[in-house]
């Protein structure tokens, strides 16, 4: 008599060989950075915001709260009257 496969009796085999390639995967991202490549995560591209926007955006929030002094813009409230 044959004895059919069925998928149940395969899952545990399934789920060694899923653990496998999920643990290969997630141990072959972990690299050693050179010294050299160092060098570009200090660059200005690489920053995480940009500086004119966030200038733009200083400007943009002290107006509209009506609020001055400590970016270096206008003084004064947000009634117009300087």
């Amino acid at each position: 008599m044959k004895t059919r496969l069925s998928f149940f009796s395969l899952r545990p085999l399934l789920f060694g060989a899923l653990l496998l390639v999920s643990a290969s995967g997630a141990l072959s991202g972990c690299v050693s950075v050179a010294a050299y490549q160092k060098a570009y995560l200090n660059d200005e591209d690489m920053q995480l915001a940009n500086k004119r926007v966030e200038v733009y955006e200083t400007n943009f929030e002290s107006y509209r709260e009506g609020a001055g002094g400590a970016n270096g813009g206008k003084t004064g409230g947000g009634c117009g009257c300087n």
